[in-house]
């Protein structure tokens, strides 16, 4: 009864904003324009065909068809493009960590799912995600990330040599040469792109998860700070495909919480 009561009344906090819109001549809005950036699985990446696939891409197509709402999706190279965001060349960014830094810019829905950052390197490297451990050494993380924003802060200027990278697999390749001695990436992404491969079989999670604020310990969609409306219609149907198990449906094959494969 909560949830019904809750949606509710958001339902009505919306018909009253579609109608100020509309007596200011614009039109209620019949579709959702999601940015992703389409090179993180098993998040958000291209199949072979082309498509977009992925949790991210699920949970977004849900909540467009929970709210009875078109799904477009665009394709963008960095996941934090506030700048395009605001020009209104999308409503919404899919799949981003809520942090203090980014909550001066832009607003965020509930968390979609939680996340835990961790430092994989060589089992025998005897790394940990400290300054003083990885002083002098090869951090690996992707450009534009949380994770890249965390270590140029905390690292870097205790001697943590930070390197970037514009696509995944372009890191684990100079992790696996050596070109990079450890890289700093959420669990499930690492674990499908090195740690449950056979390649992967000499790396590991060293250390306890790094958890601050620049990183934050969630994902979820961000949006303009103006447009409460639809970050409320997403909230209401977020929880709505909660109470109704498809979130469960769609999130249980990700294995977010899995601990890496081993043989």
């Amino acid at each position: 009864m909560v949830l019904i009561r809750t949606c509710v009344v958001l339902g009505l906090s919306l018909i009253d904003g579609v109608v100020s819109i509309a007596a200011a001549g614009d039109q209620p809005r019949s579709e959702i324009r999601f940015a992703v950036a389409a090179q993180f699985p098993p998040f958000q990446s291209r199949n072979q065909h082309g498509e977009l696939v992925g949790l991210n891409i699920e949970l977004g197509n849900a909540l467009c068809v929970q709210l009875n709402m078109r799904c477009t999706w665009v394709d963008q190279i960095l996941v934090e493009n506030f700048t395009a965001l605001e020009a209104r060349q999308f409503d919404a960014i899919m799949g981003i960590a809520p942090t203090s830094k980014r909550h001066r810019r832009v607003s965020f829905t509930d968390d979609l799912y939680p996340m835990t950052t961790r430092l994989v390197a060589r089992k025998t490297s005897g790394l940990m995600p400290t300054p003083r451990s990885l002083k002098g050494k090869r951090v690996g993380v992707l450009v534009g990330s949380n994770r890249e924003a965390f270590a140029l802060a905390k690292w870097a200027p205790k001697g943590v040599i930070i390197k970037g990278f514009w696509r995944n697999d372009e890191l684990i390749h100079s992790l696996l040469a050596g070109d990079i001695d450890a890289t700093l990436q959420g669990t499930v992404e690492i674990r499908e792109a090195l740690l449950d491969t056979a390649d992967g079989q000499i790396f590991d999670f060293l250390g306890p998860a790094v958890s601050t604020d620049l990183l934050g310990n969630g994902v979820a969609i961000a949006l303009r700070k103006p447009d409460t409306a639809l970050r409320n219609d997403l909230n209401c149907a977020l929880e709505q495909l909660m109470q109704s198990g498809e979130y469960q449906r769609i999130v249980q094959p990700y294995r977010l919480d899995a601990p890496p494969a081993r043989p």
